[in-house]
């Protein structure tokens, strides 16, 4: 449910004075761009700038003490089936590597690995690509907590590997916190929106659309959608950060399969008639709102996933798409129901609880219809486990 903004709780004084000096530098970033600058540029330095940006300074984000939870931080379970995933990958190619990208707290890969240990099925190394500090440290934590004995296969990298790689590539809730450009429809202009300042806060500025690449794809959309899509007013996200996500996936990756999960949905309801104000969403202190302009470096930012544009980048890239499913069809398929009856059934109170995160991971209404697993790859013949229930690459 999403709150007004001015019913959020306002940060403490330290906060304040963090998020105030990452807010100079973005109006320093304007005026020297000529009094604004594009939305994607805005969204990258809030949530990126080095030292103050949401994701690379130290507040807390993840878990009940942060500003969301996600399906790794709510069970191991859901760790658990993407290792047996991992597991059927790295037998059938003989031996690889993970490669996980933005590990959060490092819960995720300490389950995975745990997993992959009981199923004597460990990588040769689990690299995390990570770029902030904070939670670098916080990751070596959790590992050396939940799996010391593992840690000497950790490998922390601050760019991507050499091409070559063999194994598996996992990245979730990755793509939707990607810089998009905003994009509106009006009667007989496309407008793009651009963020400038009044001297205090941060303000809207809608601009005639110059950039050649942002028309290139609209054209696109207009051409595949139907003409009643994009009425008058229409305003929507364009995500050009993942095209070159996925070349440099395509670039690094010689054998194996890349796992991409995230909210979204395919274009044709991406861009839908329901769905006239876009998909960017806030999140502060486990409250939705849809204000991006506020608490700069103290909030996250993110637009659902366009999942066909994904697909249709991994097959320009010479990739190809290995599956396509809902978050709950794919930990089905890859034994979740088994994983659940392993659990001890006496322990009533621990195994409800462990019921109660199943259906958060599985529900329709909760996150098993909104999140989405893509699977691309390269080389990797066989049918992945976790699409057996359900592929929807006909849907894309």
């Amino acid at each position: 449910m999403q709150q007004s903004p001015s019913e959020l709780p306002s940060p403490d004084e330290l906060a304040q004075q963090h998020s105030d000096q990452l807010k100079a530098e973005i109006r320093q970033q304007i005026d020297a761009a000529g009094g604004a600058i594009d939305f994607a540029r805005f969204m990258e330095m809030a949530l990126y700038q080095p030292g103050l940006g949401y994701y690379s300074a130290g507040a807390r984000k993840f878990g009940a003490g942060g500003d969301f939870i996600t399906a790794p931080e709510l069970s191991p379970l859901f760790s658990h089936c993407l290792a047996r995933q991992c597991q059927q990958v790295l037998a059938e190619i003989g031996f690889g590597d993970i490669l996980e990208f933005g590990a959060g707290t490092g819960v995720m890969a300490s389950e995975v690995l745990l997993e992959l240990e009981r199923l004597d099925s460990l990588p040769g190394q689990y690299f995390i690509l990570e770029l902030s500090p904070d939670l670098k440290q916080r990751q070596q934590q959790t590992i050396e907590q939940r799996a010391p004995h593992l840690l000497e296969r950790l490998c922390w990298l601050d760019g991507l590997p050499e091409a070559g790689f063999q194994g598996v590539i996992l990245a979730n809730e990755v793509v939707d916190a990607m810089p998009v450009h905003l994009i509106q429809f009006k009667e007989d202009a496309l407008l793009e929106r651009f963020v400038g300042h009044n001297g205090r806060d941060f303000v809207w500025q809608d601009r005639a659309l110059v950039s050649a690449e942002l028309q290139q794809r609209i054209n696109a959309l207009t051409a595949e959608l139907d003409d009643e899509v994009f009425c008058p007013g229409y305003l929507t996200e364009i995500n050009l950060a993942q095209s070159a996500w996925i070349n440099s996936l395509a670039a690094l990756l010689e054998k194996g399969v890349a796992l991409i999960i995230d909210y979204g949905f395919p274009q044709h309801e991406y861009y839908h008639t329901d769905r006239t104000t876009g998909t960017l969403m806030c999140h502060y202190r486990h409250r939705a709102h849809g204000d991006p302009l506020i608490l700069p470096g103290l909030q996250d930012i993110t637009a659902h996933v366009d999942f066909t544009a994904l697909a249709q980048a991994a097959h320009e890239a010479d990739m190809d798409v290995l599956g396509y499913t809902s978050q709950a069809q794919f930990l089905l398929a890859a034994g979740l129901a088994e994983l659940l009856a392993e659990q001890d059934q006496a322990d009533t109170r621990a195994y409800m609880e462990v019921t109660q995160q199943v259906k958060k991971l599985t529900l329709p209404n909760e996150m098993g219809e909104l999140f989405k697993v893509l699977a691309i790859g390269r080389n990797f013949s066989d049918d992945l486990k976790g699409f057996l229930l359900q592929d929807r690459r006909g849907r894309l």
